[in-house]
């Protein structure tokens, strides 16, 4: 398992090492030992699973303390563009985004510490996305931030995408009060 830092601090791309063959393939999705090995000493509390179809798009979301998240987050099927927003205030970063494709394909993953705003599109039908979780979910604490705010210009690539009700009255990036 290599894991590669991005270039917002904290925010890393891991990357799995992948045994194919004429069966199949394996892979290790997570290694306790190997994040620690890393410096990652990570409690995960709860797994979650989405299916979309092609131009669903799911964010910007993220939870405020005392339910604030992290994120191991990777594609089972199919193919997404994942974005990660800093939220945190004192970083030098904040405010940036960073994006990455996620593949049935690549295996890539994508670690997304408390402090982030996560979203990601999806690229074809039928996509399973999987997360892992440090905190459980609670509706309480949850944040979002406008998909296409005209401040972070994030890239999606996406015409007219799939929203949730919530997603297409999110607050703009301007008027976010950050808690992080």
């Amino acid at each position: 398992m290599e894991i590669i830092k991005t270039p917002i601090a904290d925010l890393l791309i891991i990357q799995p090492q992948v045994f194919r063959d004429d069966r199949g393939y394996f892979f290790e999705s997570y290694s306790k030992q190997k994040f620690l090995d890393a410096g990652l000493n990570l409690n995960f509390v709860q797994d979650n699973e989405s299916k979309s179809q092609k131009n669903v798009l799911r964010g910007l979301h993220f939870q405020n303390s005392p339910f604030a998240q992290g994120k191991l987050v990777r594609v089972i099927k199919g193919s997404v563009l994942d974005v990660a927003v800093d939220i945190r205030k004192s970083s030098l970063t904040y405010g940036k985004s960073f994006m990455l494709e996620l593949t049935e394909l690549n295996k890539t993953m994508l670690w997304i510490p408390p402090g982030f705003a996560h979203g990601f599109a999806t690229l074809e039908d039928d996509t399973i996305f999987s997360y892992k979780c440090t905190n459980i979910y609670n509706k309480a604490s949850e944040g979002s931030i406008l998909w296409n705010d005209p401040d972070l210009n994030i890239e999606w690539n996406i015409e007219n995408p799939i929203l949730s009700d919530k997603d297409k009255v999110s607050p703009l990036f301007a008027d976010f009060v950050s808690e992080f």
